[in-house]
C-alpha cells in the first residue's frame, strides 16, 4: 500500500530510487522501478498543489486526488475513481461487472468525471477524507432526482464540509431511467440495475475504504428523495446483508406510494418491448440485442416511464410491507428517517402546475383524480372529506395549501413514517430509531433554493443545505441558527 502526503517541487530534482534487494533477490524489477522512477517525476513537475496519493489497486495502479483546505481542515479529496466496467456496448442493461484492472498507472481523481446519462440539467465532487488516524466513520450518499436524474458532481452534493466532521464522505453515480431500470426478462437485463450499481459500489467501499482512512465496519448509508428510496430498498434487500451499520432516510421510502414505487415484472416487460417498438427494434427474441445497439441519447424520452423499480426480482425479491411481515430485511441497523413540512409544495407544481394558483374545489378534486392515475384507489371522497375539513374553500391559497398537504402526506411523509415506524415495530429495543421534522423556515436559504416560504413553505428538499453545510460555502447574510444547523 502506498500512501503519500506530497507538495510538487519542480525546481530539484527527485531523489533517485535505489532498487531494492532481500535475500539477494530484487524486490523491485527494472520494469517496476522505471514505472515509479516515472511516477516520482511526474510528482515534481506537477503543479504547485497539495496532492494525496493511496494505491487501491495493490500491484498495479495508485489514484491522485487533491488535498484542499474547508473550515480550517485538510481534506483529501478524490473525484471520478471508478469502481465498475463502463456499462456500454453488451454491458448496457446488465448488472454492473467489477473492474477488472484500471487502465492507467495513475488515475486522476483531480477532477470530476462523466456523470451517467440523463436529460441534461443546470450543473450536475465524490469522495473525501481527512488524513488522521485511527479509522472514521464512514457516510455513503446516494442522490435524488427520481431515478432519472442526479449526479455525485452536482454542487449541493459537495462533501467537503461533511468531511471536516471526523468522518469519510463517499457518493457513487448509478444508471439513471432505463439505463438503470429496464427490465427485459433475462439474466442480462434483471432490472433494477441502478440499485445494483449502488451495492457493487457498496462493496467497493466496504474493500478499500481503510486505504482512505475509512472505517469499513462503521458505515452508514444516506440519501434524500430517491436517494432515501434506495437507502429503503436496500434495508429489504436480501444482497445487502452486512455492508451497512446505520442508514438514513430523508424524505422517500418504499411502502405506500406509487409513485416512483415498484412495478410487477410483466407491466416492467410490456413497457420496455413497448419502447422498442417505438426505437425500431422488433418485439423478436433479439430485441435488447437491437436496443444496445442504438444511440444513448434516443432513450432520454422515455425515462419517466422506465424508471421503476421492479419487484418479485433478485434485488427486490419482496415488497417493503411483505419483508417486515416475514423478518427478512436488515435488522441488525440503525436508522434514522425525517421529511420536511411542506414537503408536496413543489413536489406538486412539477407535476401539476396548472389551476395552482387560482384553485376552486372543483379544481382540488380534478387535481386529486389526476394523482389517482398515478397512484390508483384513491377515494375521492375521503381525501376532500379529509384535507378539505375546516378549509375556507372560497380562498384559493387555503385549497392550495390543503392540495400540497394531500400530496406531501401521501408521497413523502407517509411512506417514509410509516417504513421507520414498522422498521421500529420489528427490532422493538435492540435498535435504536430516530424521526425528524424539518420546521425551521429561514426565507435567504428558501430563496437559494428557489422555494418561496410564503406560498410554499419548507419544501422537499430544503434538509439538503444544512446536510451539505451550504450556509459556510455560500457567501450570504446567513442567521446565527444556519451555522448552528
Amino acid at each position: 500500500m502506498i500512501s503519500l502526503t506530497w507538495i510538487p517541487k519542480a525546481a530539484h530534482k527527485p531523489y533517485n530510487i535505489l532498487v531494492a534487494y532481500m535475500s539477494g533477490a530484487p524486490v523491485l524489477s527494472l520494469r517496476e522501478r522505471l514505472k515509479l522512477d516515472e511516477f516520482i517525476e511526474r510528482l515534481y513537475t506537477g503543479p504547485q498543489i497539495g496532492y494525496t496519493c493511496y494505491n487501491i489497486f495493490p500491484g498495479t495502479s495508485v489514484v491522485r486526488g487533491l488535498t484542499i483546505n474547508v473550515l480550517n481542515t485538510s481534506v483529501d479529496q478524490f473525484l471520478n475513481i471508478p469502481y465498475a466496467e463502463p456499462p456500454v456496448r453488451d454491458l448496457r442493461f446488465t448488472k454492473p461487472q467489477p473492474l477488472k484492472a484500471p487502465k492507467k498507472d495513475i488515475i486522476d481523481g483531480t477532477k470530476p468525471g462523466n456523470s451517467c446519462m440523463q436529460i441534461p440539467e443546470p450543473e450536475t465532487e465524490n469522495s473525501r477524507s481527512p488524513t488522521e488516524s485511527p479509522l472514521k466513520a464512514v457516510m455513503f450518499w446516494i442522490y435524488g432526482g427520481g431515478l432519472s436524474s442526479g449526479s455525485i458532481f452536482d454542487t449541493q452534493y459537495n462533501g467537503s464540509i461533511l468531511a471536516t466532521y471526523d468522518v469519510v464522505f463517499v457518493s457513487a453515480n448509478y444508471r439513471l431511467g432505463p439505463f438503470g431500470y429496464l427490465y427485459g426478462g433475462d439474466v442480462s437485463a434483471p432490472g433494477n440495475m441502478g440499485f445494483f450499481d449502488q451495492l457493487l459500489a457498496l462493496k467497493w467501499v466496504r474493500e478499500n475504504i481503510h486505504v482512505f482512512g475509512g472505517d469499513r465496519n462503521l458505515i452508514t448509508i444516506f440519501g434524500e428523495s430517491a436517494g432515501s428510496w434506495s437507502v429503503s430498498a436496500h434495508i429489504i434487500s436480501p444482497l445487502t446483508r452486512g455492508l451497512f451499520k446505520r442508514a438514513i432516510m430523508q424524505s422517500g421510502a418504499h411502502m405506500y406510494s406509487k409513485d416512483r414505487d415498484v412495478i410487477s415484472k410483466s407491466e416492467a416487460l410490456t413497457k420496455a418491448k413497448h419502447m422498442a417498438q417505438q426505437l425500431n427494434c422488433s418485439d423478436a427474441d433479439d430485441w435488447l440485442r437491437c436496443l444496445r445497439g442504438v444511440g444513448a441519447h434516443e432513450f432520454l424520452n422515455f425515462e419517466t416511464s422506465l424508471t421503476f423499480p421492479v419487484l418479485g426480482t433478485e434485488y427486490l425479491t419482496l415488497s417493503a410491507q411483505q419483508a417486515f411481515m416475514d423478518n427478512k430485511f436488515n435488522s441488525d441497523i440503525d436508522l434514522m428517517a425525517g421529511i420536511n413540512r411542506d414537503e408536496g409544495s413543489d413536489l406538486l407544481e412539477a407535476i401539476t402546475p396548472t389551476h395552482i394558483d387560482n384553485m376552486t374545489v372543483e379544481d382540488f378534486t380534478n387535481n386529486v383524480l389526476k394523482i389517482d392515475k398515478i397512484y390508483h384507489g384513491i377515494n375521492t371522497e375521503s381525501v376532500s372529506d379529509f384535507y378539505l375539513r375546516g378549509v375556507n374553500v372560497s380562498n384559493p391559497g387555503a385549497l392550495r395549501w390543503a392540495l400540497y398537504d394531500f400530496f406531501g402526506d401521501l408521497f413523502m411523509k407517509c411512506p417514509t413514517y410509516l417504513f421507520a415506524k414498522q422498521l421500529t415495530t420489528m427490532v422493538q429495543m435492540r435498535q435504536n430509531v430516530y424521526f425528524y421534522e424539518l420546521t425551521y423556515e429561514n426565507p435567504l436559504l428558501a430563496k437559494e433554493f428557489g422555494c418561496d416560504p410564503i406560498t410554499m413553505g419548507i419544501c422537499h428538499g430544503m434538509d439538503l443545505l444544512f446536510v451539505f453545510g451550504i450556509p459556510f460555502t455560500v457567501e450570504k447574510q446567513w442567521a446565527p441558527e444556519d451555522y448552528l444547523l
